[in-house]
């Protein structure tokens, strides 16, 4: 997707709602709302196109059948108000698609769902029998039982990962704002919508300033990391003002509404696009300028040579990030090897991890295969 005129052939979209649009300023649910977007997503489910939504609102929800003003802080309260307005969200979901004549069923993850290879696929192959029945997968963050450790974050961050999943030619993402505009409209008023832009456009982390609204996680800053993640299947993401009357058909049909961010590289492989779901860090590998160049250029894989320092603990097999001597970090991967096996073997030649370690597993510390460019 790099125009607006190629959404006309998108055949897999994300529609991710936001607390902001999905709840009627506090007091509750929407219903008109939702009642308008099931229509349309009706009418692209006519049309032969595949839609997934990501719901935010839980939370929104019950505090309002708690009779809660302001978002509790608490994690154990927060989880209580997630499972009590979790029930009135999907109800509302499908009452509303039930009109339409179509069914919907609902989708609760977490990071470690999506970190497991096994879950992950297991969950991509559930969502497409989903959709080969024409059903609506609703999904949400399980917030009932996401701790630090296991949430995904927010659900701009998690719809770009169920993009990635499901290899979603779009990522549409409903919002109270216009769009993206070039500076933060609720404090200058001179800021100016970006029809179009592309994703990796430096000038846009400039302009996602501003914080999260009160019943919300997000901000635009959260959907620029969005957008960017689900760019690495090569999905487009369009920023939209939700409430607008027909918004979702509008952008579908390649008017010039909201902002639409281009995805710029290539696609990635299946297998790394799942490695883009891992949000959990577990340590941090400096590399000399030549890995560096090597692998940005090349693909290759990292050996043990290329490894100026070790940070952080970490067992094989878990994800770490790639960091360049001033600092940035430029790719994550899987280990061959521990933190400490590791630290042992840095700067030595693949031919001598033996004498460094005492044992030879295998000759690179992260395969190229294990390996992904941010």
């Amino acid at each position: 997707m790099k125009s607006r005129a190629d959404l006309k052939q998108a055949k897999c979209c994300i529609i991710k709602i936001g607390s902001a649009v999905l709840t009627d300023n506090g007091q509750g649910l929407n219903r008109d709302a939702i009642n308008n977007w099931v229509e349309q997503v009706s009418a692209l489910k006519s049309r032969g196109i595949d839609v997934i939504i990501v719901s935010s609102g839980s939370v929104a929800e019950g505090m309002v059948r708690l009779g809660w003003k302001k978002r509790p802080h608490a994690l154990h309260e927060l989880q209580a108000a997630a499972s009590v307005g979790q029930m009135g969200l999907i109800q509302a979901y499908e009452e509303s698609f039930q009109a339409q004549g179509f069914k919907t069923a609902q989708v609760l993850l977490t990071h470690d769902d999506l970190a497991n290879r096994t879950r992950y696929l297991n969950a991509r192959a559930t969502i497409k029998t989903l959709l080969s029945l024409s059903v609506v997968p609703i999904i949400n963050e399980n917030d009932v039982v996401a701790n630090e450790e296991l949430r995904v974050g927010d659900n701009d961050t998690l719809a770009a990962i169920i993009a990635n999943l499901m290899g979603a030619d779009l990522l549409m993402i409903l919002t109270d704002q216009d769009g993206f505009f070039n500076a933060d409209p609720r404090a200058n008023p001179d800021a100016k919508l970006l029809s179009q832009a592309n994703v990796d456009d430096e000038t846009l982390d400039i302009a996602a300033s501003g914080g999260a609204g009160a019943l919300g996680r997000g901000g635009m800053q959260t959907k620029l990391t969005a957008a960017r993640i689900a760019s690495r299947s090569g999905t487009a993401t369009a920023i939209v003002p939700g409430l607008q009357q027909r918004i979702i058909l509008d952008v579908i049909d390649g008017n010039d509404v909201g902002t639409l961010l281009i995805p710029n590289d290539v696609p990635i492989s299946a297998r790394k696009r799942w490695l883009t779901a891992h949000l959990d860090v577990r340590g941090k590998l400096t590399l000399d300028d030549g890995a560096v160049k090597a692998i940005k250029k090349s693909g290759v894989s990292l050996l043990p040579v290329g490894v100026v320092s070790v940070a952080g603990e970490f067992d094989r097999g878990e994800l770490v990030a790639c960091i360049s001597k001033e600092g940035k970090e430029f790719a994550r991967g899987l280990v061959n090897y521990s933190s400490a096996d590791i630290a042992k073997m840095q700067q030595c030649k693949s031919t001598d991890i033996e004498v460094c370690l005492g044992f030879i597993g295998e000759s690179e510390v992260i395969h190229r295969d294990n390996l992904v460019l941010l």
